[in-house]
């Protein structure tokens, strides 16, 4: 491997969050201020997505105090703390630049009709202990023979709620049999 792809493939992050143009998210980003460090939340529309490996970045847009505001974030900087999808929007175009002329309602994108809310994470790269280099070895053989898939990690919070009231019925079951 060349020494640069090396190097930056080591400054990855594991996993990153799967963003699209158009989705509302909230950035939880790490702001220093002289000693001290916090975290500052800022919600807006993706505006854009651009670059890849180490340079990739997403513009985030909003309108505060009546003032459209825009900032660039690197998507595997170690000051982008995460970032949650608020909404799911629907977008025909790479980029949505035309939502700079626009204010109010209309600097807003629709929303994808039957959309759920998840939080889908690619995997970029795995971590291997050293002592489990042995068995990381055999399943890179067992890999070799099937087809190289991207893990895709997801989360419906529908799902998540559907299985918490099917955990508290089986509990009040549980109790009334008592």
């Amino acid at each position: 491997m060349d020494i640069l792809k090396s190097i930056e493939h080591e400054q990855l992050k594991n996993k990153i969050p799967d963003l699209h143009v158009g989705d509302t998210v909230r950035v939880h980003a790490k702001i220093k201020e002289g000693s001290r460090e916090r975290i500052q939340v800022f919600e807006g529309i993706i505006i854009k997505k651009q670059g890849g490996g180490v340079n990739a970045t997403f513009t985030v847009r909003r309108i505060s105090y009546g003032v459209g505001v825009e900032k660039t974030f690197l998507i595997h900087s170690p000051n982008v703390e995460k970032v949650e999808v608020v909404r799911v929007g629907k977008a025909r175009r790479a980029k949505l630049y035309y939502l700079r002329d626009r204010v109010g309602k209309a600097a807003k994108t629709k929303e994808k009709v039957g959309a759920r809310i998840v939080t889908n994470e690619i995997v970029v790269k795995e971590e291997v202990v050293p002592g489990e280099l042995d068995e990381a070895e055999e399943t890179v053989e067992t890999v070799a023979e099937e087809p190289a898939v991207e893990e895709v990690k997801t989360e419906t919070t529908e799902e998540v709620k559907a299985e918490e009231k099917t955990e508290k019925k089986s509990t009040k079951k549980e109790e009334s049999a008592e």
